[in-house]
């Protein structure tokens, strides 16, 4: 468990800005000076490193629950990014390596689905145009989602 936590806290910021909220099955909850944030990084990646999925709120800017991804391989940037748990299918935006919801809406809803899913997936293709996915398992994920928000919500 203190690996897991190690590994997800070295994944985003400098480790003395940042404090351990609280890690729930694979998924981690951390402060910030400006976010808090549940993280958490690919079970099946095909042996791949580096990508994680995050839900963070920014209390300066008002943001509340948004979805953030790093692929753990750039994409081809003239392909679609699809988020898929369970039935759902969302859209995703971005750069070869980090994606988000291109809308409040669309990052509304797929922060509801990971609440209630199993498992979540993104699928992207290459830039030498081969498919590629990165699953996560979503237990624990509604934990430290909460978990990250009221750190930051009792903040302010």
């Amino acid at each position: 468990m203190k690996r897991l936590a190690l590994c997800l806290a070295l994944i985003a910021t400098p480790v003395l800005a940042r404090e351990t909220i609280g890690i729930y099955k694979g998924w981690g909850a951390f402060r910030d000076p400006d976010r808090c944030y549940a993280i958490a990084r690919p079970v099946l990646a095909n042996g791949r490193t580096g990508g994680f999925a995050s839900v963070g709120t920014w209390p300066a800017k008002r943001l509340r629950e948004s979805f953030h991804a790093r692929l753990s391989l750039p994409r081809n940037r003239a392909a679609t990014v699809t988020l898929a748990i369970g039935e759902r299918r969302f859209p995703l935006v971005g750069s070869d390596r980090d994606v988000w919801a291109p809308d409040a809406a669309t990052d509304h809803a797929l922060v509801m689905a990971m609440r209630s899913g199993r498992s979540m997936s993104l699928s992207a293709v290459d830039p030498r145009h081969r498919p590629f996915a990165d699953t996560y398992a979503l237990a624990g994920a509604a934990s430290a989602i909460d978990a990250a928000t009221l750190a930051c919500v009792e903040e302010t």
